[in-house]
């Protein structure tokens, strides 16, 4: 290994692959970054449902792939099944969901990131987080820790292949250092998902470890303590696995996937790479029971969240398990499941909308008394992880922390769940490491920008008390923020911090002139008297036969967008000129160095508020609790004074 690192990211999930590419791409030629994970053949693991994307989490995944990410390629290149969801309503609300194969899923997020030069792997955990005089400076290394090297073969095979896919890396390093080592590093980025202090609970019985299979962090609590950081603990679970071959399938309800499926990259060209890539499959729909309802209600004493087990503040509410269902919604009869494959080499089906930690003879009977499962045999029980995580009023909506500088958070760490609100923070995170790195400002993206703004902001202004999903109704410009114009607002701007590649970039201004040759079409091709721009305001009037009028080979997938904007113009401007009426105040920088309680009329609970977020911009503090438009008056006096 190298003594110094421009960046170090520690965790290889979601959050730290994209952190570990973007922090690759943004550093340049000369850049050097080590991904740091316990077992580097878990990298780009999808630890519970294998699916990307959905409501306002697809708008994410887009949003990622016009930043130069990988998680929208790696999803079309593995995805089993491909849907749009809320197709029903307007493009706004829209959201492309994809089934993935999840052993290929991670095989493939572990191709890019071997492929990529300037990112080593280094398998192995640190036992310490260095600073000095404020900064960090980089981490420690236990013995046995080395770089990771991965297997040419695997990186080189098929996963259009029958059978189960290699993974590129293996568990251990081929020459692990003897001793604790340092690796100095300009920026740290630490994703640790929910493996601090994890445990595992499945009714009465407790495992240490933050998924079935792997260890815990116990260090790097005691690390952010010492820091001064302030912890939380969460709970988040997930459901059982079934045998496809012991379930009565034939009997249940089947959803199928689009035809034909929209991808998530822009860079998934048929021309290039064959799209869908893998055998597309079937889900199915089942039911819980009045009398599986009764079976929970009458062993909640023996769930760990109710029996006072789990030391967890709470768990997910938008994706609770079936315990919190059934005492949430008392007068619900019965609950959606959706039976899931989960890979298409393996019979193990994910049982979406139950998940649970109760004891595994509850668990038996609350999935045979489900439709269809009547014979299910269960590969592997539900289980709740509790962990260990940092309130995140502690960071800005950059990913670094107030605390100390060059040290970024990323992921569940923060109080998100879901792979995509991971993934967008990595992004984020591993972009401003690379910047600090280079002695360059740090970025925030604005609520108008993107969904990965809008979860940034919400994380440093309103500290989760449960895990922070991302939904459509948490954007208010959520016109402007559709999954289908992702590339419009942050590809040129990705390009210019050094995101995006050359051929990413090809693509986008040839996909940018199609986009001006269609509407140039529209505005002056003339159908009746009209316009076909006229015509396309008409609701009735499909994508499809508006391409048919332009002729030649003319994408529908831009000719729909094309129509949405005209759909959409008369509230989309509307929407941009209140932004810029509140953009100059949203940015304006509040100094680091003023004090709350020295601000004249300042009531004690907006100098408590400042004081426990210390917010960076003015829109930061005019979203926190206990602001009142009286206090940010008083603030911007104070702000312009220092000025």
């Amino acid at each position: 290994m190298k003594s110094h690192y421009d960046v170090i990211v520690i965790g290889g999930g979601h959050a730290g692959t994209e952190a570990a590419w973007a922090a690759a791409n943004a550093l340049g030629p000369a850049g050097s970054v080590a991904l740091i994970t316990m077992d580097p053949r878990r990298i780009g693991t999808m630890s519970c449902n294998p699916a990307i994307g959905g409501l306002a989490k697809g708008q994410m995944v887009r949003e990622i792939d016009a930043l130069g990410g990988i998680m929208g390629l790696a999803t079309d290149v593995t995805g089993i099944q491909f849907r749009m969801l809320n197709t029903s309503k307007g493009a706004a609300v829209r959201g492309p969901r994809a089934q993935c194969d999840k052993d290929r899923y991670a095989c493939e997020i572990q191709r890019r990131i071997a492929s990529h030069t300037r990112v080593e792997v280094i398998a192995g955990t640190i036992d310490d987080i260095i600073v000095r005089d404020g900064r960090t400076i980089g981490v420690v290394l236990p013995p046995g820790a080395g770089i990771v090297q991965p297997d040419r073969a695997a990186l080189d095979s098929d996963l259009r292949t029958p059978g189960a896919p290699l993974p590129p890396f293996g568990s251990r390093a081929a020459d692990p250092c003897p001793t604790s080592t340092m690796l100095q590093a300009s920026a740290v980025v630490l994703t640790t998902g929910t493996f601090m202090r994890a445990l595992m609970h499945t009714g009465e019985a407790v495992t240490e470890g933050g998924r079935v299979g792997e260890g815990s962090a116990t260090g790097i609590s005691g690390c952010l303590k010492r820091l001064g950081f302030d912890l939380g603990r969460l709970k988040t679970g997930t459901p059982p696995r079934l045998d496809r071959r012991s379930l009565a399938l034939e009997s249940l309800p089947a959803q199928p996937g689009d035809e034909p499926p929209t991808p998530f990259s822009d860079c998934t060209l048929p021309t290039t790479l064959p799209f869908p890539y893998l055998p597309q499959i079937l889900c199915w729909e089942t039911h819980t029971t009045p009398a599986t309802h009764a079976l929970i209600r009458a062993n909640l004493h023996r769930a760990p969240m109710y029996a006072g087990q789990v030391d967890a503040e709470c768990g997910p509410r938008y994706c609770p398990s079936i315990e919190d269902k059934v005492v949430r919604f008392g007068d619900r009869d019965e609950h959606h499941v959706f039976l899931e494959p989960e890979t298409l080499h393996t019979c193990e089906i994910y049982c979406n909308g139950i998940s649970t930690s109760l004891p595994t003879d509850v668990q038996d009977a609350i999935v045979h008394a489900m439709p269809g499962c009547e014979r299910a045999v269960i590969l592997r029980y539900g289980y709740a992880v509790e962990y260990d995580m940092v309130w995140p009023h502690q960071i800005d909506s950059t990913g670094e922390t107030k605390l100390v500088a060059g040290l970024f958070l990323a992921g569940q760490i923060n109080g998100t769940s879901g792979y995509e609100e991971a993934g967008a923070q990595g992004l984020i995170a591993g972009l401003n490491a690379a910047r600090r790195a280079r002695g360059l400002e740090t970025i925030r993206l604005g609520r108008d920008q993107a969904y990965l703004g809008v979860l940034m902001d919400d994380l440093v202004t309103r500290t989760p008390r449960e895990p922070y999903r991302m939904f459509t109704s948490r954007a208010e410009h959520r016109l402007l923020l559709r999954a289908d114009n992702a590339d419009e607002r942050l590809t040129s701007i990705a390009r210019e911090w050094g995101l995006v590649d050359d051929e990413r970039w090809r693509l986008y201004e040839r996909r940018m002139a199609d986009l001006a040759s269609i509407r140039a079409a529209m505005a002056t091709t003339r159908r009746e008297g009209r316009t076909l721009a006229e015509i396309a305001r008409r609701p009735e009037v499909s994508p499809r036969a508006l391409a048919a009028e332009l002729g030649g080979n003319v994408a529908e997938g831009l000719v729909e967008r094309v129509i949405t904007d005209l759909r959409y113009e008369g509230y989309v401007s509307r929407q941009q000129n209140e932004i810029k009426r509140q953009r100059e105040g949203e940015r304006a920088l509040i100094p680091n160095e003023l004090d709350p309680a020295t601000i004249l009329g300042l009531r004690s609970e907006a100098v408590e508020a400042l004081r426990r977020f210390r917010p960076t911009t003015m829109g930061q503090a005019s979203r926190l609790a206990g602001i009142t438009p009286g206090d940010m008056t008083l603030l911007a006096l104070a702000v312009r004074r220092r000025g």
